[in-house]
């Protein structure tokens, strides 16, 4: 049976094998609607949310291979899994050219339709599906600043929400710039339509494009399906591009041609689709700089930042601290189910002296993390002072060219017993290590997801390297 409880629409004009089909898709868990023939299935098809399209191809009038045409152009992420029991090699290639999910022959058995749907099912909501917005995470509820500066964001906001140009959001790491976008598209003429948000900087080089754009089946070595990209995704909504600056310069050509042409065709396919989809993008780096070096396209900037959106640091809205520290503190103890703590004020005045590297982040971070330690008591400035203190070590004071030459050196002259790739590693490993949990607050969890790593590993790494406060090693 599928985890999902799926909605599929079955187009067949054979009344007691639908009839079998659909006892079995009903015994399996799913909501099953039926067409006896294509146009009444188009219909239904283009006008209600179905998972999946299920569709014999011989049938009078509108046959499947037309239906699934006609699908495919309007609804290119809706899988369609075409039947019959008249095939030829040229049929089964010309229906997976056109967009088939799968192609069966009739008669199968149950099982074997029910596992062509369970990966039909997959990709719709593992890859097909957009980001939804999430409870608690709309623009309005997640985006509170009662300073100047965030004022000014909102005015901003607010105008370019109601135009379809594309919109470059800059801002220090943590700032806040994916709650924007999200905000961008919420109060724009799209928020019914997709939201998908693509984080560039966390994908490896090698399969950025086809995360962007998507693959044929056997495109590269491991596409083992069709997969629908994200611009596909996204269609008729927005797609945010987080960290753009972090795109390699051969996928910024790509990308910039489909801005251009508004049409996109997937790696490995030669068929393209017409694009109708806003493109938000953010970036903390200095695109200017890269430009100068070589390493951002020039061309590309100008098709990003049709608006241009300057998210302040913490640091210079110091007055949006205290609003933002009691919604942490809210929103966590309503996730965890416990009482929201009080917070002193000569606390709120210590979490205003820090200097937030992290930004919003590393204070939502910190407010898990005092409202988890106050167990149910008033959080203290003593408490907020313990939790801000630095990890007792020091970054080395070279760079990694200087780190490693040293160490060579060292090595050679029979002063590194380890030798010189232990020594640095581990330097470099410490300083890592310190400064992810500086900026998770001291969240150990938070860290082990950063560096892709074992809780089990972050605690013995801080032990080894004396990175623990005294009251957490008791």
């Amino acid at each position: 049976m599928s985890e999902h409880s799926a909605r599929l629409l079955l187009i067949d004009d054979d009344d007691d094998f639908a009839s079998s089909l659909l006892t079995v898709l009903e015994t399996s868990g799913h909501l099953v609607q039926r067409a006896s023939d294509g146009s009444t299935g188009i219909q239904m098809a283009m006008t209600e949310p179905f998972d999946v399209v299920i569709c014999d191809i011989r049938m009078p009038g509108i046959g499947g291979m037309e239906v699934l045409q006609k699908l495919h152009a309007a609804k290119p992420r809706l899988p369609v899994i075409l039947m019959t029991a008249f095939t030829t090699t040229e049929r089964a290639i010309e229906s997976m050219k056109a967009g088939a999910f799968d192609y069966l022959l009739k008669p199968f058995d149950p099982p074997e339709m029910l596992r062509v749907l369970e990966r039909a099912l997959h990709m719709t909501y593992a890859s097909a599906r957009p980001v939804p917005l999430r409870e608690g995470e709309t623009g309005k509820a997640a985006l509170i600043g009662r300073s100047r500066a965030m004022q000014e964001v909102f005015k901003q906001l607010g105008s370019y929400a109601a135009t379809p140009v594309p919109v470059l959001i800059l801002g220090e790491t943590g700032t806040g710039k994916e709650l924007v976008a999200r905000a961008l598209h919420l109060h724009s003429s799209r928020a019914d339509q997709p939201f998908v948000a693509v984080n560039c900087a966390a994908i490896p080089e090698n399969l950025i494009e086809s995360e962007l754009f998507g693959h044929e089946k056997g495109s590269f070595t491991h596409a083992v399906a069709r997969r629908a990209g994200r611009f596909e995704q996204a269609q008729g909504g927005t797609l945010f591009l987080d960290e753009i600056g972090d795109i390699p310069t051969p996928v910024q050509a790509k990308l910039l041609r489909v801005l251009q042409e508004r049409r996109v065709s997937r790696v490995g396919g030669s068929q393209e689709l017409v694009l109708d989809v806003r493109v938000i993008t953010a970036t903390h780096r200095d695109l200017t700089a890269m430009i100068k070096k070589g390493e951002f396209r020039e061309d590309l900037l100008y098709r990003l930042n049709g608006a241009v959106l300057r998210l302040p640091p913490l640091r210079e809205r110091l007055e949006d601290i205290t609003p933002l520290t009691r919604h942490f503190l809210a929103k966590v103890a309503g996730q965890l189910g416990i009482a929201e703590p009080a917070i002193e004020r000569e606390a709120l005045e210590v979490l205003k002296q820090h200097r937030w590297t992290g930004n919003v982040r590393e204070l939502e971070n910190v407010s898990r993390t005092l409202l988890i330690e106050a167990r149910g008591f008033p959080i203290s400035a003593e408490m907020v002072r313990t939790l801000l203190e630095s990890p007792p070590v020091e970054a080395p004071a070279r760079t990694i060219a200087e780190l490693v030459e040293s160490s060579l050196h060292a090595a050679q002259a029979g002063t590194l017993p380890g030798g010189a790739l232990t020594s640095a590693m581990e330097v470099l490993e410490q300083v890592l290590y310190a400064s992810a949990l500086r900026l998770a607050a001291g969240n150990q969890s938070q860290v082990a997801e950063w560096l892709g790593v074992s809780r089990v590993t972050v605690r013995e790494k801080l032990d080894r390297y004396d990175l623990l406060p005294k009251r957490a090693k008791k």
